[in-house]
C-alpha cells in the first residue's frame, strides 16, 4: 500500500494537507471522523498535531463488510499512539427497499455522530465534527450530480460547512487532491487500510475515480481547481435562490395562496413552490414539480382540483391556498 505512493510522494511538494489545516478553524475542542481510510487518517493525525490535546476520533462500524473490524483496530491503534479519545460507534447500515447503499449508509453515519456528541461526548461539548472529503471527492459528486441531471444544489456539490442537529461539520480538505493526501502519509511513514469496496467498478463513484479522472487530468490538469470555482459559483447562485424564494413565500403566504403564485413568473412560481415543499422536507422531481405548475396556471376556476403526488406525499388545493400532505413513508433526510 504505502510503495503505490512512493512516486507520488517524491514528485508532490505535499503541502496541501498543511496549507489546508493552517486555514481550519473548528470550534474547540472538536472531533474527526475517523473511517480507517488515508484520508481521514491523515486528517486526524494534522489536527491532532496542529491542536494537541483537543482532538477527539469518532469511528463508525457499519458491519456490512468483512474488513470493517480491520477499520477498528487501525482507528483503536492509531488513536492510540495519537493519545486521542476514539469513539467507536456500531450501526445497522442496511439499505431499505428502494433506497440506495450509499444513503443508508450516510443517514447511519450521521444518526451516529449525533448519538456520540450528544450521549458520550456531552461534557467535552463537541460542536465540531471534521469530515476528511478531498478535491477528487468533490469533482466526483459534481459528476454524479450532472450524469443525474441534476440543478443548483447538486451542481454546487459539497459544502466546506454545514449545520445538522446542533452540529457544526467541516470539510477541510476540498482543494486538496487525494494523491496528495496520501503522499502526505507516506512521507511519514503511516500506514492506513484500504477499503476494499473502493475499486469496486459497479459503484458508479468508482468507475469516474477510476476511469474519468485519470482522462480529466490528462486533458485538463487543473481540473480540480475549476471545478471547485464552478461549484462555488453554483452554491452562490443557490444561496441566491433561496433569498428570493424566502422574499416570494413571504408574499405569496404560508401556505402559497394560488392567486398570488400565478402572479409570479414561471421560474418564480418553480423556485417558491420548491422551497415551499423543501420547508415540507418534500423534495420534487423535474417532472413533479412541471406537473405541479401546470396545475397551478389551470387553476382559474373555483371548482378545480389539485391533487399531485410529491415525494411520498401529495399536493393538494384546499379553498384557496396549495396544502402538502406527507404520506407514511416521509422522512426528514
Amino acid at each position: 500500500m504505502i510503495s503505490r505512493w512512493a512516486t507520488v510522494a517524491r514528485s508532490a511538494t505535499a503541502q496541501g494537507l498543511p496549507e489546508a489545516l493552517a486555514s481550519f478553524s473548528p470550534g474547540l475542542p472538536f472531533a474527526v471522523a475517523l473511517s480507517g481510510g488515508a484520508d481521514s487518517t491523515a486528517l486526524l493525525v494534522g489536527c491532532a498535531e496542529k491542536w494537541p490535546g483537543q482532538v477527539r476520533a469518532v469511528h463508525i462500524h457499519h458491519g456490512l463488510q468483512a474488513a470493517a473490524d480491520d477499520f477498528e483496530r487501525h482507528c483503536q491503534a492509531l488513536c492510540a499512539q495519537l493519545n486521542v479519545p476514539l469513539a467507536v460507534k456500531r450501526v445497522q447500515a442496511r439499505h431499505a427497499p428502494g433506497e440506495s447503499p450509499e444513503d443508508a449508509a450516510r443517514k447511519a453515519r450521521y444518526a451516529a455522530f449525533g448519538a456520540v456528541a450528544r450521549e458520550e461526548w456531552a461534557q467535552h461539548a463537541i460542536k465540531d465534527i471534521a469530515i476528511a472529503q478531498h478535491a477528487d471527492d468533490q469533482v466526483e459528486t459534481m459528476l454524479l450530480a450532472l450524469s443525474r441531471g441534476a440543478g443548483l444544489p447538486g451542481l454546487a456539490a459539497m459544502p466546506a460547512r454545514w449545520e445538522r442537529d446542533g452540529i457544526v461539520y467541516h470539510r477541510p480538505l476540498l482543494a486538496v487532491p487525494g494523491a496528495l493526501v496520501r503522499a502526505w502519509l507516506v512521507e511519514r511513514g503511516l500506514p492506513w487500510v484500504e477499503d476494499p469496496t473502493n475499486t469496486d467498478e459497479r459503484f458508479t463513484r468508482n468507475r469516474i475515480r477510476a476511469r474519468l479522472l485519470p482522462a480529466l487530468a490528462d486533458a485538463f490538469p487543473q481540473f480540480r481547481e475549476t471545478f471547485a470555482r464552478s461549484a462555488r459559483h453554483a452554491a452562490q447562485a443557490q444561496a441566491l435562490l433561496v433569498e428570493v424564494a424566502q422574499q416570494d413565500l413571504a408574499t405569496v403566504g404560508l401556505p402559497p395562496a394560488i392567486t398570488a403564485l400565478q402572479g409570479l413568473s414561471q421560474p418564480r412560481q418553480a423556485n417558491v413552490l420548491r422551497h415551499w415543499l423543501q420547508l415540507q422536507q418534500a423534495t420534487p422531481s423535474a417532472a413533479q414539480l412541471d406537473q405541479l405548475l401546470t396545475q397551478v396556471a389551470a387553476c382559474t376556476t373555483r371548482g378545480h382540483q389539485i391533487h399531485l403526488k410529491v415525494a411520498t406525499g401529495h399536493v393538494t388545493r384546499v379553498g384557496t391556498v396549495l396544502h402538502y400532505t406527507a404520506g407514511a413513508g416521509q422522512t426528514d433526510d
